[in-house]
């Protein structure tokens, strides 16, 4: 797809946003396995719950401007997964490998907040204030989030 319009960068973006959504569907359940903190899992299971309304609230974005969701995977996502999956199989004591997986989500998160920031003003721009109304919720969710699985750590001597 060649980029020659706001409206073309639009689209994109929200292409590339679903992609990241459905990686993060894909890695979830790994980390809430991982979790040994009862709160972190639950926090993550939430974030799971909350990513399926992201993908239905892109969805529906795109349909209105009569686009699938079809497009190329998201690399950034694809790149912050994998470092999440590599604390998952780490070494590690299990509150110290907690607090990594708290850093790799909070990481996808500070992503997905740029991402859905961008889509929004461009939603805002061309005037698709449905569009811009759907991205802000998905955008006030998802920065709400990183504190909320946020857990004390122990600090080992």
């Amino acid at each position: 797809m060649k980029l020659e319009t706001l409206k073309d960068l639009y689209i994109h973006e929200l292409k590339d946003l679903y992609s990241a959504e459905k990686q993060i569907i894909k890695a979830l359940p790994k980390m809430v396995k991982a979790a040994t903190n009862k709160q972190l899992a639950a926090g993550f299971e939430e974030h799971f719950e909350q990513t399926k309304e992201h993908v239905a609230r892109l969805e529906k974005i795109l349909a209105s401007h009569n686009e699938s969701t079809r497009g190329p995977k998201c690399e950034g996502m694809e790149g912050l997964i994998k470092e999440g999956e590599e604390m998952i199989e780490e070494d590690a004591e299990e509150e110290v490998r907690d607090a990594g997986l708290i850093a790799a989500a909070q990481r996808v998160e500070h992503y997905e907040m740029a991402g859905y920031g961008c889509a929004r003003t461009y939603a805002e721009l061309l005037e698709d204030r449905d569009g811009a109304q759907l991205l802000q919720t998905t955008l006030t969710e998802a920065s709400g989030r990183p504190g909320a699985i946020s857990i004390p750590v122990p600090r080992k001597l």
